[in-house]
């Protein structure tokens, strides 16, 4: 079997360039290598994931419970599984992913009260690993980004058009409470916390793509 590599952070966290610079990066080094990124829009397993993104289902979060949009999303990284890279990953490939299950961790679990935090994690690694067959990543690397910061990446990333937002990014307290879920999933699952912010000010692109390559060689042997 390969590896699987997972880049996890908030929307507007750098995930994408950080997943581009970890495979540019294996890739010199021989290693067979290709990325994945969720949710797959471009097939038609993403149907629900976007009408419920557009507010289809309602224009707030939680109009769609965490159980039910956690489905939405598990469908349709089982069907990229199955039809896109199951037979790179049996093959021995790295499977670079931008998003995983564990965005259901963050985004979803927090539409669920505290208490039953520890039961949804259990519930969601049963239903994805055990019950859809996903294969469990390797690695999680959580790119960790305040809310108030990846905010301001999201704007810029659309010229400040708000409207181009979808019902997670345009919630500023859903989305701080997606970061209080995600500090709990990444210790409660053993995820590697990459601090994205020193001295109120983001990083360096360089920078945190020199700590993902370092952990991924220290974690992986590679």
């Amino acid at each position: 079997m390969g590896k699987i590599i997972v880049i996890e952070g908030l929307d507007g966290s750098g995930k994408a360039t950080q997943t581009k610079l970890l495979y540019e990066s294996l890739i010199k080094k021989g290693y067979n290598t290709r990325t994945v990124s969720f949710p797959d829009y471009n097939s038609p397993s993403s149907s629900l994931v976007k009408m419920y993104l557009n507010g289809e289902f309602g224009t707030a979060p939680d109009d769609v419970n965490g159980y039910a949009a956690a489905v939405f999303y598990a469908a349709d990284r089982c069907a990229s599984f199955m039809r896109d890279w199951r037979c790179d990953y049996n093959n021995g490939a790295y499977i670079l992913c931008d998003r995983y299950v564990t965005s259901n961790a963050v985004y979803q679990m927090t539409k669920v009260s505290e208490e039953e935090w520890e039961e949804y994690l259990s519930w969601l690694e049963d239903l994805e690993y055990k019950r859809l067959g996903s294969p469990r990543p390797d690695l999680v690397i959580y790119l960790d980004v305040p809310t108030e910061i990846s905010q301001r990446l999201i704007s810029e990333r659309y010229d400040g058009d708000e409207g181009k937002k979808d019902i997670h990014e345009r919630n500023l307290s859903y989305l701080a409470a997606c970061g209080r879920s995600a500090a709990y999933a990444a210790e409660k699952c053993g995820w590697h916390v990459i601090s994205c912010v020193k001295d109120g000010r983001l990083r360096d692109i360089e920078d945190i793509s020199v700590e993902i390559i370092k952990t991924v060689g220290e974690k992986l042997g590679i």
